[in-house]
């Protein structure tokens, strides 16, 4: 298999259009060709290549942050001399200033298939820009680590921030040169915009679905996401961000794992099976003691579960829900102790006014469920169908692969 930067470094046709222009790139960590050189260098090394900026999103460039929600700053790259601003600092989104230093803008993303991961608003945000200003968007192209399956509510209107680009699902199930076509369209912009493919990527084929196993060095896109269990998990666990529970930051396996001091386990487990048995599908769930070195309950002894994702024999990709088994742990809490405080109240990516679960799930019909222990999993589940349905179509069009 063979990703969009790989390809643009391979072909010079394919470069010729960049030829006397000056060129950005937008990239971060695991931007990186397959011998693990990043799309910075290896751009770099190209003669015809003529690099003027780059930009990294949030966590930075190549990677000065660890934990979330904090902010890069803007710095001269000390092997090449030219500017690379934050997409992560004092903005979000690129000034008049920082667009006048390119004329064709790279992007090369690793992204994990979900909604809330702030790069996919990223790109959005450099693609307005973009038309704006009249400058050229190239998307070197990744794998969809999650693959395909789509799942989560619709983003409602009025909901978009930081982490909700659009009225999109939570597990999308898109790349993001796919995604980049969606805005287009979406959103109406007028701008040069142009995808480098990938070679050979199945999305469908096992054991990776979406990741190519054994073909691959796996680079954290973001420092909490250490491995393809994490990606697999992240559409649902990524709720616990809004959540008084620890997500297992602080521990060795981020994003995983869920848990609390306070939680019964075994009861909690029992609970999730005779609600709705049928959204713990694809995996196995794990009881587990662990105790994060920061972050929420730093230094506490938690009782949690782990979410298992990684043996073949009982991973099912086209079955598993990791959205649903999250929520499905949340009303479980709440049939427990009803007075839990489970809702994280607190500033969650600059918003001030909505909490954390609404912003992240895009609405608050996620949490209006959760704390009304008499709704039934059906009335919650035909909502969210209509809506994974609404968006396997509303995508047909914009797929390349």
């Amino acid at each position: 298999m063979q990703i969009g930067l790989e390809t643009l470094v391979a072909d010079a046709t394919l470069r010729a259009p960049l030829a006397g222009r000056r060129v950005a790139l937008l990239a971060h960590p695991a931007s990186v060709t397959r011998d693990l050189t990043h799309a910075l260098d290896a751009l770099a090394a190209l003669p015809d290549i003529r690099l003027s900026a780059a930009f990294g999103p949030q966590h930075g460039l190549r990677g000065d942050k660890q934990d979330n929600m904090v902010e890069s700053p803007d710095f001269t790259d000390p092997r090449l001399g030219i500017p690379v601003f934050s997409l992560y600092g004092e903005v979000r989104r690129p000034t008049d200033a920082m667009m006048d230093t390119f004329d064709v803008l790279l992007v090369d993303l690793q992204d994990l298939g979900c909604r809330i991961y702030t790069f996919i608003t990223t790109l959005r945000y450099v693609l307005e820009a973009a038309a704006k200003h009249g400058k050229a968007v190239w998307v070197l192209d990744r794998p969809n680590p999650a693959g395909r399956p789509v799942e989560g509510f619709t983003l409602r209107a009025g909901w978009e921030s930081f982490v909700g680009a659009g009225p999109m699902p939570m597990r999308h199930g898109m790349t993001m040169g796919e995604l980049g076509h969606w805005f287009i369209h979406t959103l109406g912009l007028d701008v040069d915009y142009r995808v480098i493919t990938m070679q050979g990527w199945q999305p469908d084929a096992a054991p990776g679905f979406g990741w190519p196993i054994g073909e691959r060095s796996w680079v954290n896109p973001s420092p909490n996401a250490p491995n393809l269990s994490m990606a697999r998990a992240y559409a649902g666990t990524v709720m616990l961000e809004g959540t008084t529970l620890s997500e297992g930051r602080g521990t060795t396996r981020p994003l995983e794992l869920f848990g609390a001091p306070d939680l019964d386990v075994p009861r909690l487990l029992k609970d999730m099976r005779a609600l709705a048995p049928q959204w713990l599908r694809g995996c196995v769930l794990r009881e587990c003691w662990f105790e994060p070195t920061f972050h929420k309950h730093v230094g506490k002894l938690c009782a949690g579960v782990q979410i298992h994702v990684e043996d073949p024999r009982h991973y099912d990709h086209a079955a598993f829900q990791p959205w649903r088994l999250q929520t499905l742990a949340f009303r479980a809490i709440r049939l427990q102790r009803p007075d839990y405080p489970l809702w994280r109240d607190f500033p969650y990516e600059y918003e001030h006014d909505r909490l954390a679960i609404d912003l992240i799930n895009g609405s608050p019909l996620l949490r209006e469920w959760v704390d009304d222990v008499k709704a039934p999993p059906e009335a919650f589940d035909e909502v969210a169908r209509a809506d994974e349905a609404a968006w396997v179509e509303a995508r047909r069009p914009f797929l390349l692969y």
